[in-house]
This record gives C-alpha cells, structure tokens and sequence, in this order.
C-alpha cells in the first residue's frame, strides 16, 4: 500500500528484503524490517556519535505542516570506511532517504538509502557495490607480525576482516525454537529492549562481541594472544599457558579465557562473565555457571577461518551455537573506533516517557 503525504514528503510502504547488514544494537526491538518507508526533506540536526549516526529531518506537506523523524544511520566506523565525515550531510540539505520504519509508529527511519536533490546517491553499505564481503580479498601469502612462541601449528596474529560470513546478531543462535529452561523464558519475557545495555554504550561483552562485524587484531604476546576488537576499542587476553583462573576471579563483561591448539584448530574456552544479553533480541546469559567454547578452523590457505561459538548457560536446556567467519583482507585498517556517546538512548527514553523509570532503577 501507499500513503502520501504531501509534494514534499511522501511515505511508502513495501516489503523489505532483508535486515540491514551492520545493526546489531536491538535494531530488531526498534525498527519493522518487513516495513520500508520513502521520505523527503530537509536535514535539520545530525548527531555524529556511535553507536549510530543519527539525523533530524523535516518534512514538509502540502499544508504547510511539518514532521520531524529521526534518520538512524550506520556507526560512525563504518560510514568512515564508506567515505562519509561528520559534514557529508549538513543543516538545510535536501534528500530524499529510505529504509526501515519504526515500531509502533515512532517516527524513525534506518536508513538503507540516501539521495541528494542533485541526485547523488551517497553510500550506505546497503546499497553500494562494495567487494563481496563472503569472498576473501587477500594477495599475500601471510599476513601475520610472527609468532612470539614457537609450536603453533598457524600464525593467526595480525588483521582479519569480521564481515566474512557475517549475519545479523539478532536471533542467529541455534538451535530453535530456543530450548530456554523456565527461569530463562521467564527472565526473557520480562526484559524489555531498552534494557539493552548496548544502547548505553558498555561493552558488549562475550559471547556477544564475537557476532560483531567489525574487524580485529591478534597479537602473540608470547604466553597469551592479545585479541584487539575494533568494537568499543576492546582488548582481549586469552591465556595459551595452561593456566587456570585464579579463586577470586571476579565476573566480568570477557570473563577468563584459556586457549590451546587441537590439531590446527584453536579452542578458547572462557568462564566468570557477568551476566548479560547473547544477542539484540534480548536472550538472556546468566554469567554464573556460564561458559563459552570458541573453535577456529582454518582454510587450507591459513586466509580465512570459521568460527563455531557454543554456550553453555543455565538459561537453556541445551547448548546455544553461533557461527562466523573471518578472512584475511589487503584493506583491513585497524584503527581507533570513535567512542559511544549515549546521549541518543537518553533522549529516546525521555521522548517515550521512560527516563524517570530508568534513572529509578539505577
């Protein structure tokens, strides 16, 4: 069907063909992916933070009224890979943009496309023609710094690009239906989506930071490898010396990671997290009694690997499974992720009426 709402904006509803590729921060919980929507306007406010870059547009009917909706973009990391500053989009300039619509009839748009009045259609990575992310882009035999001991069947340090058989970190867990116990459908059903600490900018956390796109850096840092995650700046020891968790170990957003190699296979096994959420639907983790096996299987040319994560929680009834890959990648660029600023989850949960519960409960 379709509505129009004025010379100036019009708004259409359709089908959409998939979730966009780089929301994972409960894009789910906020946004109808089964409904898209066209709007035309001016840019009034830009709001250049993570976790996602935001817009203020206005629209304009044939009235004379006008409607205020929030554009949600990609982060600020991965708009920067596509070419885009802080100025690519300013106050006053027109567009015409498309995307997701939000739930409940919030008047929000993620944005999967954007068209200036000239018709210069700017880049999403929704839309581009970008390299095939599944496809490993690598020339070079080895792309590791070397290892610091000697043994390991692979060098596994250096850059790896995370897109590689990448998909939505939002109810990608196996198997399903998910086999919660009672305390966990219970726990489940009584989160709500903007409790999604993710939204206030901390950190993601395991098993949860694995599903991330964003690309990493393994550093041998002779009896443990440092895991350096573009999300959140975030580093990560894994001990490789045999090593148990000390008694007073504390729980934490990482936990305590062991590793060693089976084979050419590299198995993490980590324990003492803090309770958290497994993914942007909001499954629940319990932290205690907690625990979280990593496998990495290598291609035959050591340039991409498949990773298998399986999580053994009390919450469930058996153990939940996810898998990526990663690749090697001629243009992987490690860099500093600009920080998160939380100020958009404050003013969404002022606009819907919430912050004086959420501060009450804090």
């Amino acid at each position: 069907m379709l509505r129009r709402l004025g010379l100036l904006a019009s708004l259409g509803l359709a089908i959409a063909a998939a979730a966009p590729a780089s929301a994972h921060h409960s894009f789910a919980a906020e946004f109808d992916e089964n409904a898209t929507a066209e709007l035309k306007g001016e840019i009034a406010q830009v709001w250049w933070n993570n976790p996602h870059v935001r817009y203020r547009l206005t629209t304009k009917a044939k009235d004379g009224s006008t409607e205020d909706w929030e554009l949600q973009a990609s982060s600020i990391t991965a708009l920067q890979a596509l070419g885009w500053s802080a100025s690519t989009l300013k106050p006053g300039d027109a567009v015409t943009v498309s995307g997701q619509l939000g739930r409940e009839g919030a008047k929000k748009l993620y944005v999967r496309s954007i068209v200036r009045a000239d018709g210069t259609k700017l880049a999403t990575g929704r839309d581009s023609n970008a390299p095939d992310p599944n496809q490993v882009h690598a020339t070079r035999a080895t792309y590791g710094y070397g290892a610091a001991r000697a043994g390991y069947p692979i060098d596994i340090t250096g850059p790896w690009r995370n897109k590689y058989h990448w998909h939505l970190t939002v109810d990608d867990l196996e198997p399903k239906p998910t086999p919660f116990t009672a305390e966990g459908r219970r726990v489940f059903e009584s989160s709500d989506h903007w409790q999604d600490t993710a939204l206030r900018c901390l950190p993601l956390g395991l098993p949860r930071l694995i599903g991330s796109p964003y690309d990493m850096e393994v550093v041998d840092a002779g009896n443990h490898y440092i895991f350096i995650y573009t999300e959140h700046n975030t580093p990560r020891r894994v001990w490789m010396d045999g090593r148990s968790a000390p008694a007073d170990t504390p729980a934490s957003s990482l936990g305590f990671s062991v590793g060693h190699w089976e084979g050419t296979s590299l198995v993490i096994e980590t324990t003492h997290l803090a309770p958290g959420w497994l993914d942007g639907s909001g499954l629940p983790m319990k932290g205690e009694g907690t625990r979280v096996v990593e496998r990495y299987d290598f291609s035959a040319d050591k340039l991409s690997m498949e990773r298998t994560i399986t999580i053994y929680d009390p919450y469930y009834s058996q153990p939940l499974v996810r898998k990526r890959g990663s690749a090697r990648d001629d243009s992987v660029d490690i860099a500093e992720q600009n920080a998160c600023d939380p100020d958009s989850y404050y003013r969404d949960l002022r606009d819907l009426g919430r912050l004086d519960q959420h501060l009450n409960q804090h």
